[in-house]
């Protein structure tokens, strides 16, 4: 089989399974199955695949076809000019989680050895995009799932920040004795009664763990946001990211005498996606 009609078969058929970017996909699945990338695919359209590579190509539409995630099928993803390693132990690193590391940025290079710590590392993208860009920092990443840490850790080493990133197996600040300039977490916000009705890539595929945010949506951030203070620094800074229609919910648990007023950062589509409140005290 040609690549041609490699792509021109896949696409039909991820079509039908409702994959709408499909001739994209198709083109991303045999880029990845034969190690070619976009520029040979297009220069080389009557290039024959042999048989391996054609097995191996099937089994990868296949996958495709039954809605898993193409992140998970080649095992990574680009998060803030980076290449993460990713599996179903993790959620897929997301562009509009980059304005949390770039509020992150912002605000830890105000101090000259920033300490921060991140709740539900995941795969680690959030910490590791922020200390590859501030050399001078350091951050302690926690984690309820073991096989979510040894994702982190992988990644830590990749990009040469494991001597810089401390992980630990925790429910959100159990056994964290430290105070920090600053704490960061894309917690679990997704309601629960929403979660069946997400993607099909995400509802199948994603760890429900990483998505359920209990009724409502709030419980972990509620948590988040109660317990922070005893864990931030004087005039320290908590950064959450939020989801769709949650800002209102979100700003009253900054309680007045506690938080300066709760700040909100938008993405790209208008909606607050991030909220940042700074600690009185």
């Amino acid at each position: 089989m040609k690549i041609s009609e490699a792509i021109d078969m896949t696409a039909a058929l991820l079509l039908e399974s409702g994959i709408t970017e499909a001739r994209r996909e198709a083109t991303s699945l045999l880029g990845f199955a034969i190690k070619k990338d976009k520029i040979f695919l297009i220069a080389h359209p009557d290039h024959e695949l042999d048989e391996p590579e054609l097995k191996y190509f099937i089994h990868l539409v296949n996958r495709r076809m039954v809605r898993e995630p193409f992140q998970y099928i080649a095992g990574r993803q680009e998060f803030y000019g980076l290449e993460f390693n990713v599996s179903p132990d993790v959620l897929i690193p997301r562009p509009e989680t980059e304005i949390l590391v770039e509020q992150a940025i912002r605000e830890l290079s105000k101090t000259s050895k920033p300490a921060f710590l991140e709740i539900g590392v995941g795969s680690g993208c959030i910490s590791i995009s922020v200390l590859n860009e501030l050399q001078h920092a350091g951050a302690v990443g926690v984690d309820i799932s073991e096989r979510a840490l040894a994702v982190t850790q992988a990644n830590a080493e990749k990009h040469h920040v494991e001597d810089r990133l401390t992980l630990r197996r925790a429910d959100l600040y159990d056994g964290i004795s430290e105070k920090f300039d600053l704490i960061v977490s894309n917690p679990p916000y997704v309601p629960r009664e929403q979660i069946s009705g997400l993607q099909t890539e995400v509802a199948r595929y994603e760890p429900h763990i990483a998505l359920d945010g209990g009724p409502g949506g709030l419980v972990i951030i509620e948590r988040i946001i109660a317990k922070a203070p005893n864990f931030l620094a004087s005039g320290g800074r908590l950064l959450i990211e939020i989801g769709f229609g949650q800002a209102e919910s979100v700003e009253r648990l900054f309680l007045p005498a506690i938080w300066d007023a709760a700040e909100f950062i938008n993405d790209l589509q208008g909606i607050p996606r991030v909220v940042t409140a700074r600690l009185r005290r």
